[in-house]
């Protein structure tokens, strides 16, 4: 889905590093200070966690001017542009909130929020408050992903007829494991079918209503999913995620002049190679992990964008709901979710 991107009504933001603030301090924290500190435009100046010792071990490991024992002080610091929000999903939508307000830019790992309508919420708050809110959703910035995309649209394996991706990680099952605790957002949808189904939909488009079959583990929370959709241009989709099972994650979207095949892990391809008449491409690209969503937020930053064109509010929103349907559909409900929400079929949003 296209969209033009709102600017800030100020303009672009001055010439100086983006100064993030990272919310939480643990290993994905880590891993996106380390993504800043590897590319130019920003600097990593603050991070706060609920323990201030954990926080202040953080920063003088990895040599951050400020740490915090809570939020609220990282939201008032005033040296701070952005922050990335890398707490678990069930904080997201306070955390997020609580820092547009204070008129920062919000980085938000993904998924953005548990439910449709509390993501609604957050990128309404932030294009309220001219600010740039963007799903850490790194799988879309990826060159080797942007490629394959633009090489499908552009037509070099004719019209998509299916796309097929997987994405099953093993858990050991365990009650009070993160991954099946519903009170901590668990469920194999919401950490891992978020990838494949981002994938689909960025190769095949919304369905305009989605078939759904899985199974869920005893606290409750989704385990095994497999959803089927159908687009408006009449492409099939089949997505699987699975928190128990091993296997390969190969992403295949087929056309009516050949088809293209992503390598590796749909989060984080290795390479693709496009089948055609012609014969068989294999394509290879840089590969930099997080820098990749990290230069984009600076550029959208830079250049005055309350939103960035490669990861859509409207995509956003629209991803979530064909998850918060599926889950519907699974019987998976949140604690923290108000009554359920029903949607007029799967028109996107």
């Amino acid at each position: 889905m296209e969209t033009t991107p709102s600017r800030h009504p100020d303009g672009p933001h001055a010439g100086a590093p983006l100064r993030w603030g990272l919310l939480s301090a643990g290993s994905i924290a880590r891993t996106l200070a380390q993504a800043i500190a590897q590319v130019e435009g920003g600097e990593v100046v603050a991070v706060a966690a609920r323990d201030g010792d954990r926080a202040a071990a953080f920063a003088a490991e990895l040599g951050i001017p400020r740490s915090y024992g809570s939020y609220a002080e990282l939201y008032a610091d005033p040296d701070v542009d952005a922050i990335y929000v890398a707490s678990t999903h069930p904080f997201h939508r306070d955390q997020a909130l609580a820092a547009v307000a204070a008129g920062k830019h919000v980085l938000i790992e993904k998924p953005l929020t548990l439910t449709v309508a509390d993501t609604e919420e957050v990128l309404q708050a932030a294009r309220d408050a001219g600010v740039l809110a963007m799903e850490a959703m790194w799988t879309r910035f990826q060159p080797l992903v942007l490629d394959a995309l633009e090489r499908v649209r552009r037509g070099d394996i004719g019209e998509v007829r299916s796309v097929q991706a997987a994405f099953t990680v093993p858990f050991e099952y365990a009650s009070s494991h993160r991954l099946f605790d519903l009170t901590n957002g668990g469920g194999a949808l919401l950490d891992l079918g978020i990838y494949p189904v981002t994938v689909a939909h960025l190769f095949a488009g919304h369905p305009t209503h989605v078939q759904v079959l899985g199974s869920r583990v005893e606290t409750g929370a989704d385990a095994l999913v497999s959803l089927q959709w159908m687009t408006p241009q009449g492409a099939v989709v089949q997505v699987v995620t699975d928190s128990q099972s091993q296997g390969a994650s190969e992403t295949v979207v087929r056309g009516t002049r050949g088809w293209l095949q992503l390598h590796g892990p749909v989060n984080n391809p290795t390479s693709f190679t496009v089948h055609t008449a012609d014969g068989d491409v294999l394509v290879e690209g840089d590969r930099r992990g997080y820098q990749h969503e990290v230069e984009e937020m600076h550029r959208c930053v830079r250049e005055g964008l309350l939103e960035s064109p490669l990861a859509p509010h409207a995509d956003t929103v629209a991803i979530m709901t064909i998850l918060e349907s599926a889950r519907r559909e699974l019987g998976v409900r949140y604690p923290q979710e108000d009554a359920p929400r029903t949607f007029d079929g799967m028109a996107a949003p």
